[in-house]
């Protein structure tokens, strides 16, 4: 097999084939399926880990999703990152006639036919994302934050020349700049990392011949690594959240609950209700209408405007958490609304009317609503302190 894309290497006696694609391009995932079929490997490497594999193999355990759970477990925002990116590779690949990750589906399909044993060489997309988000700034999270949620709204602009660009690129480089133009930070975690990880994953496989099925981006990077002693531990670890996120919301908290109860000794009862009164109007009105906005179940809306004034005043509660907990109880999404996430997640209506998503965004709408009737409350607040 002779093809640009198609890389040979020789380590410690082992062969090893690095195939280089594109994620939505149907020649790569032609050649993906060509290259198994004639070298017969003993081992077939792809760039996947457990939860993408689950993702395109197993369909079916969707529905076992206990949303609730994430929604507990304070996972929401990931979770709706995951299916923000997913909706991205879904309309490029709409846009050309395939479908996301195809290439690696038919190089599992086909390592399955001919007996090769498969290894799932990619870092869980979970922790990269965790990595990606906690060693990002403050004002790079807003925007891309932004910019996801805008996403839903446009497709993106681009060619079928562009495509062949893209095996030069790696799919999450790809889905992340979409939303957030130029994120150098975030290169080191999306590929560096990852390019040490799978080489890593390479490397150990078993066999005379190994054929492994990765984005071209990261082709360089694995050669670069191939062989290397690679401590894998430390690109696993989680990142603690940052301190001045942690100052910034206990301050607030703090600083609400101080300018009450300089209230009340300065201006006695009157003012202290005065203030109580704004911060419980404005905080709730808003976070009320985060839930609105998304179309939210009236229970769950009431759940926003009672909670949000309160859990502003806990760091370690927030309204949204109340508001996805009450949606979820009051429309409880169905084995249908599983199985039509993949096509809901493309458009606008999909992500708003699919019970799952609704739920997602429920939670980040009236969090969002919340944070900002804080910041506005507060100065409506020190009015009393200054009259």
């Amino acid at each position: 097999m002779i093809s640009e894309n198609v890389t040979r290497v020789t380590l410690d006696g082992k062969e090893i084939i690095i195939v280089g694609t594109a994620h939505v391009s149907r020649e790569s995932a032609d050649l993906a399926e060509r290259v198994i079929e004639e070298e017969q490997p003993h081992t077939v490497c792809v760039e996947l880990c457990r939860s993408r594999y689950d993702a395109i193999k197993k369909k079916e355990d969707w529905e076992a999703t206990d949303i609730v759970k994430i929604v507990r477990e304070k996972r929401t925002s990931l979770l709706l990152s995951q299916l923000l990116m997913a909706s991205v590779q879904k309309k490029l690949a709409d846009r050309f006639g395939i479908n996301p990750g195809e290439e690696m589906l038919r190089a599992i399909r086909k390592a399955e036919e001919t007996g090769a044993s498969l290894v799932l060489a990619d870092r869980d997309i979970r922790t990269t994302l965790l990595r990606t988000w906690r060693k990002t700034g403050f004002f790079s999270k807003l925007r891309i934050g932004f910019e996801m949620l805008m996403s839903l709204f446009f497709d993106p602009d681009i060619s079928e020349e562009e495509i062949e660009d893209m095996k030069k690129r790696d799919m999450l480089e790809v889905a992340l700049s979409t939303f957030g133009k130029q994120q150098p930070q975030a290169k080191a975690i999306l590929i560096d990392e990852r390019d040490k990880y799978i080489a890593s994953s390479i490397s150990a496989a078993a066999g005379p011949k190994v054929v492994a099925v990765v984005g071209a981006g990261h082709v360089p990077g694995i050669l670069t690594h191939l062989g290397k002693d690679i401590d894998i531990e430390p690109l696993n670890e989680i990142p603690p959240k940052g301190k001045l996120g942690r100052f910034i919301t206990w301050g607030l908290s703090a600083l609400v609950i101080a300018i009450i109860v300089t209230g009340f000794i300065r201006g006695g009862a009157e003012a202290s209700i005065a203030m109580l009164k704004w911060w419980f109007v404005v905080n709730g009105t808003l976070a009320g209408a985060g839930a609105l906005a998304v179309f939210a179940h009236p229970a769950t809306i009431a759940a926003s405007v009672a909670a949000a004034p309160l859990t502003s005043l806990n760091p370690m509660m927030a309204a949204g958490w109340v508001a996805g907990l009450t949606e979820a109880s009051f429309r409880k999404p169905q084995v249908k609304d599983f199985i039509a996430l993949r096509d809901d997640i493309s458009t606008i209506r999909g992500f708003w009317h699919n019970k799952i998503t609704r739920i997602l965004l429920v939670v980040v709408f009236v969090n969002i609503g919340s944070s900002i009737g804080t910041f506005i409350a507060i100065p409506v607040m020190m009015k009393y302190l200054l009259s």
